[in-house]
């Protein structure tokens, strides 16, 4: 390998090829210890599916509803796969933006079914390192990936929250206002960080090791914007299915809890606790049977359609890293 090619791929964030035999055979093992836990996991998350209420939940929604819902779910799905485009633009890397947006659905789709920990990190690390980047930067693109999701959650929570509060069950102790006081100190931090970047953004700073970086203010409110609307996209698809009999306003509350709830549980995909705030919170509104009913739907459009894409083009994207790499010549 020449100092020039050397040069090149460093600077475009790709890892020279390994030579070594035991490193070789190192990443092979690490390949398969990652495909057994995502086999796993998947069945792990398929036992916790009642496939024949899914169906019949699925039967008994209108057609039209199926089909919106199947729309905004799409729009979702499409916009998060824009996220990695903003590590792209941090980090400088230099694959196709078309490349990106895949890895990210197909880390998506995995992440919301089986885990952040494999689907959201492990995915991208798989993919981003077969397509030549380098680990350091897979971590700079998952991180800004991450706070985009967040700084959304954060801002949509506080003002839904602040401005659109739900009365909480008694059993959950957190007094009657005790959302409009979550919601204020969302938005104050949201606005907080606005204004570090103002000041600050385009900066980075390492503090025991680990790079801190704050975008340019006009980066911070696209994350920010885009993944309000995401929140916003997937809102509308539990609304659709729901028939539009609770209020809008509601449904993206009850989904904002749901969410923080789910990871704070630690079950894959938030099974069971999801249903359970939206059964303790809506329930007055809307019988039990709704409720579940139009979960299950939002699950099979929202999680199991795009999981089954996701797979599909996952193999391809394995498929086609390994043909890249086989006939890759070798450097000298």
């Amino acid at each position: 390998m020449t100092d020039r090619t050397l040069s090149a791929r460093v600077l475009d964030g790709r890892a020279p090829a390994g030579t070594r035999p035991w490193w070789r055979w190192f990443k092979r093992a690490a390949s398969l210890v990652f495909f057994a836990a995502v086999v796993a996991l998947l069945g792990q998350y398929a036992q916790y599916i009642d496939w024949d209420d899914v169906l019949e939940s699925l039967g008994s929604t209108p057609p039209m509803a199926l089909f919106v819902a199947a729309l905004l779910a799409a729009a979702s799905h499409l916009l998060y796969s824009c996220f990695d485009l903003i590590g792209k633009r941090y980090t400088g890397h230099n694959l196709p933006t078309l490349t990106v947006m895949g890895v990210t659905f197909v880390s998506y789709a995995f992440n919301l079914c089986i885990g952040s920990l494999v689907g959201g990190v492990g995915f991208r690390y798989r993919l981003y390192t077969r397509l030549g980047l380098k680990g350091s930067v897979v971590t700079r693109i998952v991180s800004m990936s991450m706070l985009t999701n967040w700084l959304g959650y954060k801002l949509m929570a506080g003002i839904v929250f602040l401005l659109h509060p739900l009365a909480l069950p008694p059993s959950w102790h957190l007094g009657n206002h005790a959302l409009q006081w979550l919601g204020a100190l969302l938005i104050c931090t949201s606005l907080a960080y606005i204004g570090a970047c103002v000041k600050w953004g385009g900066h980075s700073w390492t503090i025991r090791g680990h790079e801190v970086y704050l975008p340019p203010w006009r980066m911070a409110v696209l994350q920010m914007t885009i993944s309000c609307v995401n929140w916003s996209l997937m809102a509308g698809v539990i609304f659709v299915l729901l028939g539009q009999r609770v209020p809008y306003t509601d449904v993206l509350t009850v989904l904002l809890i749901g969410a923080i709830a789910g990871v704070v549980a630690h079950v894959p995909a938030g099974l069971g606790v999801f249903e359970f705030v939206f059964v303790a919170l809506l329930s007055r509104v809307v019988s039990e049977g709704t409720l579940i009913g139009a979960l299950l739907g939002y699950r099979a459009i929202y999680y199991l359609a795009p999981l089954a894409f996701a797979s599909v083009l996952y193999v391809a994207m394995e498929a086609h890293a390994r043909k890249h790499t086989t006939h890759a010549p070798r450097d000298s």
